[in-house]
């Protein structure tokens, strides 16, 4: 008979197997024999499922009793990967899963395969997410991650004469067995409409929202499970539906087609992340969702806090909810349409729950990234909450007034609207004013947010802010995309890393042990022969998996300096097929990324360094000693293939412009030396893992800034005085790396003499260069390698997302981990 979760304690190789056939029977109405591998892989995952749930349930109880504070992480982008191999993992029953479906003829590795990624994120923010909903659970703190149920996500990038092109990315045409759709608790959200002036029966003002479209929220939820199944929590994420299928009144009167259009624009709300907003019906989707996804995630909130608490001044006590970026900021005037409409509050009651209760995450230092959207716009969208900012905006300013008297044009910085052509709201701004704490992501990327950023908010709320440097989950970037490096760890110190990266510091001395470095290299070259493999199947490229594996593995953006690095590479085949002088080592350089689709500058990046790669792959005269590599669709499966195979980790952005980055932790985890600038965690890094076991160059965030305020900087000057670099931009504008394409790459020296180089590419070229001498010298000593390799996984502690988590639970939440 077979057997149902509740009916044994003890999960094991037996009942697995039960639960699987029992999953093929009644769930996909199979016999076992004629279960094909993809029905397997489903019953095996709604097995893992359905034990996750039995979790989830006893989690949700320890919640109903025990009544804590519980914190909600709101994020456009939670890029999840697949969760397959990552929930075996965390419930601990992987071995005897694997076994189970041995029994059963298959192999697991094989179905985990046969998964594809979620498409819900893009690049290092929903990553973090992500990481950050991992510890939550394994640290057992209760938490929940609210989002967008993408029909199609960002893209899937294919590669086509060099040039990227984006497909739908279609992961929804599998069934997803992680996901349980929840229509019962679907929502009602109105949108656009007008406001109407009126008087309550007390005499007070009493604005009333009419007219208004609503959009149905359907909530689909994700289990979260922490390492060691004890805790397991849940990313809801919402789709958008018509109110109706379609409006049966159009319908009726004969206009079949615009009665289907309505419900197809409901829906478009939540069919891709970061719709381009170049023009106005972008602008209006991208608003539209933000607001829709905050919406349906304020009234989930509310409503599960009222089931418990009919006290709305609770709410604070009870919840805390934390903003990752700019995009959930409308949650703050929707929570207090919530409390002022709907719930009768004063506006000055109302206004202290919300700043009690909200914290913002800043990401960028980029002023232009920091969001603005039209006040025409948001009249249109959300007239109620255009009212409700403007009135935020007022008292802010009044408070601030004291600040003006000296300062006449303190209120024009820090006002919520910018005017000029058109007005606009700056959300930034909104959400440092709504919100109690104020959070950067690594140590300088957070001074530099009080110092250049908003040094007028920190005058006004020194208090607000703070540092929260990322980090990374080491259950998926370590223990399940690097087995072989985790065993080892495991049998050398014990299995207590997992849940206590600073245990990683034991290993220390075993960089001294002949026989640890021996098996540490092994696991390494074995990494880079699955990388290797995996670039011969999509490319059919040949890479020497004994070559030097240089890599540069994110999203493709000027100030993160793809152009930098494949400048370089140029500079590295030019010294050997013009001047005869190699590189100490062979080197493979590898790209991965994907860029915006309205982002021509770094379209045209992934451009050249395809074409690149085509001269120099098909040049016999470096065949040996050089190859480059574009491996198309980045994305979280790839990475787990990139990161443990990487020997040398490129992370080169212009000083003062990365917030943090991730993946810098992640390549040094898995025993990658960076090669950096002193920019973003690089700092932390470079502090944690010592001088002698990191490439550090270029200008620094005080260099560039100074250099910038003076207008003191010539890039031609820089380029004059370079003449590899010289040579370089030559080859790029000759028809050496565009033949049949003239001109194609003219664009890059316009960049960096007539633009002016505003990301100090010329500047950091020749310390670039020698660093990667330095770097490829050092490498010829493989055990002397080995040793710096091993003290960067050692060092890792201080990257744990548990870490962050932790800061963020005791330190801006005031979050308690579950009895």
């Amino acid at each position: 008979m077979d057997t149902t979760v509740a009916e044994f304690q003890r999960v094991d190789r037996e009942s697995l197997k039960s639960l699987i056939r029992r999953h093929v029977k009644f769930g996909l109405g199979k016999s076992l024999s004629r279960a094909t591998p993809e029905d397997i892989y489903l019953a095996v995952a709604l097995s893992a499922r359905e034990i996750a749930l039995e979790k989830q349930f006893a989690t949700q109880r320890k919640i109903e009793e025990q009544d804590p504070k519980v914190v909600f992480y709101l994020s456009m982008e939670f890029l999840i990967g697949r969760l397959l191999g990552n929930t075996l993992v965390n419930l601990g029953i992987d071995e005897p899963m694997a076994e189970a479906v041995r029994d059963l003829g298959f192999s697991l590795d094989d179905l985990k395969d046969l998964e594809i990624d979620a498409a819900l994120g893009n690049g290092g923010l929903g990553r973090l997410a992500a990481c950050f909903l991992d510890s939550l659970a394994t640290l057992g703190y209760p938490g929940f991650g609210y989002g967008l149920y993408y029909e199609f996500g960002l893209f899937r990038q294919e590669i086509d004469n060099g040039f990227q092109r984006e497909k739908p990315d279609r992961w929804q045409q599998v069934i997803m067995p992680w996901v349980l759709e929840r229509p019962e608790e679907s929502v009602m959200i109105p949108a656009y409409g007008r406001i109407v002036e009126g008087l309550d029966r007390h005499g007070r003002y009493n604005p009333m929202w009419l007219d208004w479209k609503v959009v149905i929220g359907t909530p689909h939820d994700i289990q979260v499970v922490g390492y060691g199944g004890k805790a397991v929590n849940l990313l809801r994420l919402y789709s958008a539906e018509p109110s109706t299928d379609f409006d049966m009144q159009i319908f009726n009167s004969g206009d079949y087609i615009k009665a289907v259009e309505q419900k197809i624009q409901t829906e478009t709300i939540s069919k891709v992340l970061y719709p381009a907003d170049a023009v106005r019906t972008g602008k209006e989707l991208r608003l539209m969702q933000e607001y829709f996804f905050v919406a349906c995630a304020l009234n989930d909130i509310v409503k599960k806090f009222q089931k418990k608490h009919s006290d709305l001044t609770l709410f604070p006590q009870k919840a805390a909810i934390q903003l990752n970026d700019t995009h959930p900021t409308l949650a703050i005037p929707e929570l207090m349409r919530i409390l002022i409409d709907e719930n009768d509050f004063t506006w000055e009651k109302a206004w202290q729950i919300t700043t009690e209760t909200f914290g913002y995450t800043n990401h960028t230092l980029l002023p232009e990234a920091l969001e603005r959207w039209p006040v025409p716009l948001f009249e249109e969208i959300v007239p109620r909450h255009l009212q409700i900012i403007y009135e935020i905006n007022r008292r802010f300013l009044d408070e601030a007034a004291v600040y003006s008297l000296s300062d006449p044009d303190f209120p024009r910085r820090v006002s919520i609207f910018e005017e000029g052509k058109t007005k606009e709201v700056r959300m930034a701004n909104l959400a440092i004013v709504g919100s109690h704490s104020v959070n950067g992501v690594a140590a300088l990327h957070s001074e530099l947010i009080k110092t250049s950023l908003v040094p007028d908010f920190h005058r006004l709320w020194p208090h607000k802010f703070n540092n929260k440097t990322n980090g990374v989950t080491p259950r998926r970037w370590l223990l399940k995309a690097n087995p072989s490096l985790a065993s080892l760890l495991t049998r050398t110190i014990g299995d207590g890393w997992i849940t206590d990266l600073d245990a990683l510091r034991q290993i220390e001395p075993k960089a001294e042990d002949a026989g640890f470095r021996s098996e540490f290299l092994k696991i390494k070259r074995e990494n880079k022969v699955r990388l290797a493999q995996v670039t011969k199947k999509l490319l059919r490229i040949n890479v020497d998996p004994d070559s030097m594996f240089d890599i540069q593995a994110k999203r493709i953006h000027e100030y993160k300096r793809q152009l930098l690095d494949i400048l370089h590479v140029i500079h590295h085949y030019l010294s050997i097929v013009e001047f005869g002088v190699d590189f100490p080592v062979p080197k493979t350089y590898f790209f991965a990324g994907k860029a915006a689709p309205s982002y021509w500058t770094a379209k045209n990046i992934i451009k050249l360094i395809n074409s690149v790669a085509d001269r120099v792959n098909n040049d016999r005269r470096v065949r040996d000693r050089l190859k480059v590599v574009f491996l198309p669709d980045y994305r979280v499966t790839l990475a787990e293939v990139i990161i443990p195979a990487c020997d040398l980790s490129e992370q080169i952005s212009t000083a003062g412009h990365e917030a943090s980055g991730t993946g810098n932790m992640k390549f040094a985890m898995n025993g990658a030396l960076t090669i950096g600038t002193l920019d973003g965690a690089n700092i932390e890094i470079a502090e944690a893992v010592g001088a002698g076991n990191i490439y550090i160059f270029g200008k620094t965030a005080q260099e560039i800034e100074e250099m910038n305020r003076q207008g003191s900087y010539r890039s031609w000057e820089a380029i004059n005085a370079c003449e590899p670099l010289r040579r370089v931009l030559d080859a790029v504008s000759s028809p050496l790396f565009s033949p049949g394409e003239p001109g194609i790459f003219d664009w890059v020296k316009k960049l960096l003499v007539d633009d002016g180089d505003r990301y100090f590419l010329a500047a950091d070229f020749p310390s670039y260069a020698d660093s990667q001498i330095r770097a490829a010298v050092d490498y010829q000593h493989r055990e002397e390698w080995a040793k710096k390799a091993i003290l960067n996984v050692a060092r890792m502690g201080p990257f744990s997302s548990d870490r962050t988590i932790k800061q963020y639970a005791e330190e801006i939440w005031g979050l308690k981990p579950l009895d």
